[in-house]
């Protein structure tokens, strides 16, 4: 294609904006140096704090990739992004440097022996937490990497590559044995793909109902089996820091349990036929337990693939799920078993399920109930032989319940229930500690209490608290709140019965940083870290959560920047960004409760709207877009009404402050937020410009459900057909940029989602615009893209928002692009 240069009249100028949007070849850009300053900020580290107190891991953290670094290839079959060459996870995030400190001395060391180049991944401490392991991944293998504590010094311990493909890397046996998977010695070649098909691809189903998910980078033909099978299949090794021991015969492990004596393995496979409908971890698979050499002691089942079962958000497959070992005995696994078929719709059901035990190391050859649930059992936590924690919730009604359960007598008995939508009801959840097996088990104290950690939601925003919480009385006892202007919470508990707690804490002008505190002797929190602000150019930037109603009386919040030096007597009302994502409520009361806090340190990521402080817009962020349905009532039964309440809202707030121009709004969202950035400007003239990133715009696509909607498309096609804005696209007139990453590997939003919603738009004389980032998933990762994104946004809002009025009038807005 021709390029045309700046240098030319006016009417070439019109003629390149005319044609940029079918150009394949237009050049990355950047955004203007606040916002590239911005983007390109190192960010804190991470921490990892052993359980003692001892040694705090801190993680430098990788910048951007860069598109070549995208651009490598990646097989993507059974719903996996695959390294071809490496037998790894093609798109991970990774740790570039490792320094260790001392929390006592606060003495920082650095670790001797680290590879070249490091990407760090899988951190996991030993059993005594002498040491810590890591693998290391290059382009052509991945390898294992174990930190001695003492010497400060790392050591590669493998020989074969690990095979990462699917399921966890490694695990811990002991201080001195790791168990993980390699690929096979002399290993076969790779499969070559056919010249050319050996006959079509075929699925059949004959009277059977077998609902699935819009599931992408599924399995599609038998070259793609071939490629699975080759890349997921791993030998099994056990490494004691001497030698590598294989054990068993090369299998697809799908996971790797190690049992809390460290005599047995729970193991699983998956197997033969692939499924076409599901990724990996609907396929069929047997689990079964080893002991520690890899001779199979017992068979605990093998599942069919998931096809076929029940997809509903209470629904489960009706089939043995969730194996995992009981922590606080030797070797006792444990699994859930569907009582109602797994239909959780299902009428006059007295139980949903049972939790299902077997001890291995007593010899049990049968399973034996231990109890049964009412609800969908969720989640449960081992304490000792007297007490476990029990959660069962169900998502129709939003009901979530905490029981405790007593191992040896069978009681159950409920101690906090609340909808899940009510974040001021939520008590917490428990701390842990450390068994003689090694393994996190509920933590008590002497008198028996659990200690709850609870973001502490409430009318004043998230104040996190620590209580004592007693099982008799079914009371707690606030111990700790964090106090304003602060945002502090509980990271880990270092001296449970004197108090002493390892807190992160933070303020507006403060970057969060870790401290000791002591409850009992109510000192001044001890500081561990001194991390500096990454973002010095945002200081004097006002933030501040704001409160208002919609028209029905529903309380919102919002986060609300203003740039540095604003004035609103002197500057005006500034032109708007609001950023925002819908949620589904059962209650208006608890669609109105306060969300987050507004004493946290401004984080800034690539997906942010806050780099437009910078450009003298005000921002409104996390903008509250609650969908109510009370009763029998869905919420998305009126979702665009209660989309326009929200919005209009929002930006008469910002106008009756002062500080927003009503005429001047921009609305954007990423995922779901893009599909209400759509659906405003079909149906609403409140904003001067749309931003939709990585959408799903046409619902009919995903016709057995999505986000908080469980009918399918047939059972309400109203409401699909009305929460679609490509149904509407022919109203879409307000500008609207359109971006996806051209991978998108998200259930549901297809990048044709984008594609098919710009040609409606374009084909009824819209303004709108469509990019598409090479190689980019659901959420971006490539410096070049994420940097041309901003350009993008940045432009458009240049040209259709702060400068609307120019734009209108043939002046200076239409050079945006």
């Amino acid at each position: 294609m021709r390029k045309v240069t700046l240098l030319f009249i006016p009417l070439l100028l019109l003629i390149f904006n005319s044609r940029v949007t079918a150009q394949d070849d237009f050049t990355y850009r950047t955004p203007p140096k606040d916002i590239l300053d911005l983007a390109m900020a190192k960010p804190t580290p991470g921490v990892s704090v052993d359980s003692k107190g001892e040694w705090m891991l801190l993680l430098e953290r990788s910048s951007f990739a860069t598109i070549e670094d995208l651009a490598q290839p990646e097989l993507r079959i059974a719903g996996l992004r695959i390294n071809p060459k490496n037998f790894g996870p093609s798109r991970s995030g990774y740790s570039v440097n490792f320094q260790l400190k001392n929390i006592k001395t606060r003495e920082t060391f650095s670790i001797a022996g680290l590879p070249g180049n490091m990407k760090a991944g899988s951190v996991q401490w030993s059993p005594d937490e002498s040491r810590f392991a890591f693998t290391n991944t290059s382009n052509d293998r991945i390898d294992l990497y174990v930190v001695d504590i003492a010497s400060k010094t790392a050591r590669k311990i493998n020989h074969a590559p690990l095979n990462t493909v699917i399921g966890g890397s490694y695990s811990w046996i002991s201080n001195n044995q790791v168990i993980y998977k390699t690929v096979p010695a002399n290993y076969r070649s790779y499969p070559a793909a056919p010249a050319a098909p050996k006959g079509p691809v075929v699925q059949e189903n004959i009277g059977k109902a077998a609902a699935s998910r819009t599931y992408q980078d599924l399995i599609k033909n038998a070259y793609d089996e071939d490629l699975f099978d080759y890349m997921a299949t791993a030998q099994l090794v056990i490494n004691d820091f001497a030698q590598e021991k294989p054990i068993r015969q090369p299998a697809i492990y799908s996971d790797i349990n190690v049992s809390p004596d460290k005599n047995y393995i729970l193991l699983e496979t998956i197997n033969r036929p692939f499924s076409y409908l599901f990724p990996a971890n609907g396929f069929p698979h047997a689990v079964f337990v080893t002991d520690i050499t890899g001779q199979t002691i017992r068979e605990l089942a093998k599942n069919p693939s998931q096809e076929g079962q029940p997809i509903g958000f209470d629904d489960v497959v009706n089939f043995p799920r969730n194996f995992d070992w009981r922590d606080d005995q030797p070797a006792t696994v444990t699994w859930v078993q569907a009582l109602d078929k797994g239909l959780g719709r299902s009428k006059n059901d007295q139980y949903r399920d049972a939790l299902m035990a077997m001890n291995i190391a007593a010899g049990e050859a049968t399973a034996k109930e231990l109890f049964r649930t009412q609800r969908r059992l969720r989640n449960i936590i081992w304490g000792n032989d007297k007490l476990a924690l029990v959660y069962q919730a169900m998502t129709f009604d939003r009901k979530m319940q905490m029981f405790a359960y007593n191992p040896s007598s069978g009681s159950m008995e409920l101690i906090h229930e609340r909808s899940s939508n009510d974040a001021y009801s939520d008590i917490g959840s428990p701390l842990f500690t450390k068994n003689g097996y090694g393994r996190n088990v509920l933590l008590q104290l002497k008198n028996g209490s659990l200690l709850l950690r609870s973001q502490g939601a409430s009318p004043e925003g998230d104040m996190p608290f620590v209580q004592s919480f007693d099982l008799k009385s079914k009371k707690g006892n606030i111990l700790w709140r964090c106090v304003a202007p602060y945002y502090e919470y509980v990271v880990d508990v270092l001296d449970a019965e004197n108090l002493v707690f390892l807190t992160s804490k933070e303020s507006v002008s403060e970057v969060p940083n870790y401290y000791i505190r002591n409850l009992k002797k109510k000192i001044a929190p001890i500081a561990i870290t001194e991390f500096k602000n990454p973002y010095p150019q945002l200081e004097g930037v006002v933030k501040q959560k704001i409160s208002y109603k919609r028209a029905d009386g529903i309380d919102l919040t919002g986060d609300l920047y203003l740039p540095k030096g604003y004035n609103k007597e002197k500057d005006g009302p500034l032109p708007v960004v609001m950023w925002a994502y819908p949620r589904e409520y059962k209650s208006a009361a608890d669609a109105a409760q306060v969300r987050g806090s507004k004493y946290t340190f401004t984080r800034i990521n690539y997906g942010s709207p806050i780099f437009w402080i910078t450009q003298g817009y005000a921002v409104l962020d996390n903008a509250e877009m609650p969908i109510v349905g009370e009763g029998d009532k869905e919420p998305n039964d009126n979702f665009i009404p209660q989309l326009h309440l929200n919005a209009h809202a929002a930006i008469q707030a910002l106008a009756k402050m002062g500080v927003g121009d009503s005429n001047r709004v921009a609305v954007g969202g990423h995922s779901y937020g893009a599909f209400m950035t759509a659906n405003l400007l079909a149906h609403t003239k409140l904003f001067k410009a749309g931003i939709a990133r990585s959408g799903a715009y046409n619902r009919t696509l995903t016709p057995f459900g999505f986000q908080a909607e469980e009918r399918t498309y047939w059972q309400a096609p109203e409401v699909y057909y009305n929460m679609s804005p490509f149904s509407f696209a022919n109203k879409i007139k307000t500008p609207l940029l359109l971006i996806h990453g051209e991978m998108d590997n998200n259930p549901g939003t297809f990048p044709i989602q984008s594609e098919r919603l710009y040609n409606a738009v374009k084909g009824h004389g819209g303004t709108t615009r469509l990019v598409f980032l090479p190689y980019e998933s659901h959420g971006y990762a490539a410096k070049e893209n994420i940097l041309h994104m901003l350009w993008e946004q940045n432009a458009w809002l240049e040209k259709f928002v702060k400068n609307a009025d120019k734009n209108a009038s043939g002046g200076e807005g239409k050079k945006a692009f």
